[in-house]
């Protein structure tokens, strides 16, 4: 790549770019792979042909057998979120375990709004920097990916006004994704928890039954069958 080329880049004069320039720029700048999908995200945006403005709040609802299968996790708290970190289906466990995230007349309950906007986020995550810090790169890599999004404009404008924490991370230009790790939360309740945790997108093969009967029991009875088939393999 030479000095000139690479100069119209730092312009934004992105035309053409060919992949294989993007894999040199992406090591030549040491680019990780969240970094480098954002770059690319980026160069397709600034390619792709003008489109009017979209409101496009994104995933709003979760179909009841996506629910089912949340309610059948009885050991792990799980809930369901789209990528304006709105959470739209949870689980007994997660909410109790985030009460207070939900606890809000906004529909469906946003975690951005609550960590930058509710005091009490503050002292529910005691990693509280970097929960803060990979809620701003997550939002931050969905409007790379969708740039006409103008929902997502909307309630990034809504915390970079109400929030001078969101704001200054917001300008650092950093791009995360949540993964695994884990997760250090103080609850009202019970106190100091430490979880790990780990993020699955959507689509999965969970398959599980339409109502509690029928196929609700063969399902349980494959559980124990298989459970019952384990143990025996262990003994032996």
């Amino acid at each position: 790549m030479s000095v000139e080329y690479y100069t119209r880049l730092e312009r934004g004069n992105v035309g053409g770019v060919s992949e294989e320039i993007l894999d040199s720029l992406a090591a030549a700048l040491q680019l990780d792979d969240v970094e480098r999908a954002h770059l690319t995200a980026l160069i397709r945006a600034a390619n792709a042909p003008h489109r009017a403005p979209d409101r496009d709040g994104g995933v709003s609802h979760v179909r009841d057998s996506l629910q089912q299968i949340l309610d059948a996790m009885t050991a792990a708290a799980a809930f369901v979120r789209n990528a304006h970190l709105d959470v739209l289906a949870t689980n007994q466990l997660a909410r109790t375990l985030y009460q207070e995230a939900l606890d809000t007349d906004d529909q469906p309950p946003n975690l951005a709004r609550f960590i930058f906007l509710d005091p009490r986020a503050r002292h529910f995550y005691r990693d509280w920097d970097g929960i803060a810090h990979d809620a701003v790169g997550s939002l931050r890599t969905e409007a790379a990916r969708t740039p006409g999004n103008t929902d997502l404009a909307d309630l990034i404008d809504e915390l970079a006004t109400h929030s001078d924490e969101f704001a200054m991370r917001w300008d650092a230009h950093d791009v995360e994704y949540y993964r695994s790790g884990q997760q250090r939360f103080h609850h009202p309740a019970v106190g100091d928890i430490n979880l790990d945790y780990d993020a699955l997108e959507l689509p999965a093969v969970l398959p599980s039954p339409r109502e509690s009967g029928g196929a609700g029991n063969l399902l349980r009875t494959v559980r124990r069958v298989t459970l019952a088939a384990t143990v025996g393999s262990l003994r032996g």
